[in-house]
């Protein structure tokens, strides 16, 4: 039995519906906490297409929360 690339190193294999459309494979979907409905952006450069889901700002809230403002820069300093 011959494996392909993708199955030799773990990589999983999706197909393209008639309808140009394709199933993210559930442990991906599961990783990656995507939800029905949620959008994904696709880029294309040199034959390779790159999926990344968007992310809502408010699962930014906080991030930064602790931060010193000490070392920001002046409006003046800015490019």
């Amino acid at each position: 039995m011959q494996l392909s690339m993708q199955q030799e190193v773990g990589m999983p294999r999706v197909t393209v519906s008639p309808k140009f459309q394709i199933v993210i494979p559930l442990e991906i979907r599961q990783r990656l906490r995507l939800r029905p409905g949620q959008q994904i952006t696709l880029l294309e450069r040199d034959g390779i297409i790159t999926a990344i889901p968007d992310v809502r700002l408010e699962k930014f809230r906080g991030i930064l929360k602790g931060m010193s403002s000490t070392q920001l820069r002046e409006k003046q300093e800015r490019i």
